[in-house]
């Protein structure tokens, strides 16, 4: 069977991910959950001819030498695909996650208001946050769009691989991808600093040089956007702060305090009724207190800060599962898994039950 006729099956059932294991028939990934096709089982040798077939040779090349590879790839009036390609026990093996060709806009995502207005900064670090498979690059997809539809500037994204094609409306984009346009992070944004960009993308904050670029970058005059593998979005300040050797922690936090603008956390809960996902937001702003907490080394405090700053755009996790659970969104016992200090949710729904505002007493 060729390649095509399961990423078909996969988006006719909405799936996000999809599975290519030998051994088993395609599994799918859908509102979280994974489930098995009713295609047949999959053998090596159609498993390897199905995936080499939407590689070019110096792409086969590389995954023969490294046994992994992230490319994406494309079916026409389809869909994108980011796909890893990987060797399981001297088997080739798969995941490919679904990119939808039409971007999402912010409103249609439920974004917070706050959102827009980060995308509206000229300059400083903009961090979006959560698991994979959370939602962080439709989320960061949607703000690049905003962006590109409201402001007349250069956007340079640099992706690994390139997940949602934008088109230039009022500003310009260039897209670039690592091992096909560019060497790596760091070295891509070297350059980009030379390309009269406005706004730079980065896929990605893997490492420390990328997180050290990605800081002169803000520094220089440029928004930059990226993603972080983090729970919530104080976890996102400590873990770029301890990326560095104990020794550099205090100049990294001058400077995280001086560029931050915001970070975004976001985790997809299975919607009430069993179809789809809605995306629960948490919103840090990077106001002059924020950035003094971080300066004198006092982050957690900011937790405090989020609970309590309504009036600046912040949100909590709890607060946005509140919120989505008196919409009828979200059910209870989701809203419960899903939250960090359930505690705290009982009680503004408790609050909230008894006819006090108990968005309003966290904000």
């Amino acid at each position: 069977m060729h390649i095509d006729e399961f990423l078909r099956v996969a988006v006719a059932k909405r799936a996000s991910d999809i599975h290519i294991k030998v051994g088993c028939p395609p599994m799918l990934r859908i509102d979280g959950r994974i489930v098995p096709t009713e295609m047949r089982t999959l053998t090596p040798a159609d498993t390897k001819q199905s995936l080499y077939s939407i590689l070019s040779n110096l792409q086969r090349e590389t995954f023969e030498i490294e046994h992994e590879l992230d490319v994406s790839f494309s079916v026409a009036g389809l869909a994108r695909f980011r796909v890893n390609i990987f060797q399981e026990q001297g088997n080739v093996g798969a995941v490919f996650r679904v990119i939808p060709t039409k971007i999402a806009a912010l409103d249609s995502l439920g974004a917070p208001p706050a959102i827009k207005k980060l995308c509206s900064e000229h300059q400083g670090l903009i961090l979006i946050t959560g698991p994979t498979g959370s939602g962080k690059s439709t989320t960061l997809a949607g703000m690049i769009d905003y962006i590109n539809t409201s402001k007349d500037v250069h956007i340079i994204t640099i992706e690994d691989p390139v997940e949602f094609v934008h088109r230039n409306k009022k500003s310009i984009i260039t897209q670039r991808e690592l091992i096909h346009d560019t060497r790596d992070f760091p070295t891509a944004i070297k350059y980009a600093l030379r390309q009269d960009p406005d706004v730079i993308l980065i896929g990605e904050m893997r490492d420390q040089e990328t997180i050290t670029s990605a800081l002169k970058a803000a520094e220089t005059g440029h928004l930059v956007l990226s993603t972080l593998h983090t729970t919530d979005a104080v976890q996102t300040i400590n873990r770029v702060i301890n990326a560095f050797p104990p020794h550099e922690h205090t100049q990294i936090r001058k400077q995280l305090a001086n560029v931050l603008r915001g970070t975004i956390a976001q985790r997809l809960v299975p919607r009430a009724g069993g179809v789809g996902r809605v995306a629960a937001v948490e919103v840090l702003v990077g106001t002059p207190t924020v950035r003094d907490l971080i300066f004198k080394d006092e982050i957690d405090e900011l937790y405090q800060i989020v609970a309590t700053g309504a009036y600046d755009g912040m949100q909590s996790m709890n607060l946005a599962l509140f919120n989505h659970y008196q919409a009828h969104t979200i059910t209870l016992e989701d809203a419960n898994a899903f939250s960090d200090n359930e505690n705290e949710l009982q009680q503004m729904i408790r609050g909230a039950f008894h006819g006090s505002n108990a968005s309003g007493r966290n904000s």
